[in-house]
């Protein structure tokens, strides 16, 4: 017996028949000329198109909610609301606090009432920065050099317009 070598390529582009009959009376319904690398190349095409229809429904709809590690637009639009107030009432508690300070110091008579403001307690509860706003020389240099080229062409148009006139 000669053994015979199966040839995938070859077998790839053979052309097959596919029939539907109906059983009863063995009439053609349908048929169809494949071969291999068709129904390959079909299926292939059709799962990744499932597969990308598949993750614009899930990325694109309310759908994505229910994967762990996604949270919803409303779920994170109230925990940014939450954290405004929540510094929002730090602030107000700090300031508070200094206030009932002050009126202590002012009840034991650790301080004088003349001297006592409510300005004065809520002006060093307020968070002041180290930040230098005093411009530097090259600062300075800069903004003289932008000064004179903004005079010279607005002389030039000045010039221009008298010369109009005359």
């Amino acid at each position: 017996m000669a053994k015979k070598k199966f040839n995938f390529r070859k077998n790839l582009f053979i052309k097959n028949r596919l029939v539907i009959l109906n059983e009863d009376t063995f009439e053609e319904i349908f048929s169809f000329k494949l071969n291999l690398m068709n129904v390959f190349v079909t299926f292939t095409l059709g799962g990744i198109f499932l597969i990308l229809i598949t993750t614009f429904i899930i990325a694109f709809t309310p759908l994505r909610e229910f994967i762990p590690g996604y949270s919803s637009t409303e779920l994170k639009k109230n925990a940014t609301e939450l954290a405004i107030k929540s510094d929002s009432l730090e602030t107000a508690l700090k300031k508070n606090e200094a206030y009932i300070k002050g009126i202590q110091k002012v009840l034991t008579g650790e301080l004088e009432y003349a001297k006592f403001n409510k300005d004065s307690i809520l002006a060093e509860t307020d968070e002041h920065s180290d930040v230098n706003m005093k411009a530097s020389e090259e600062e300075l240099k800069l903004r003289e050099e932008v000064a004179k080229m903004e005079k010279e062409p607005g002389e030039k148009t000045r010039n221009k317009n008298k010369s109009d006139k005359k």
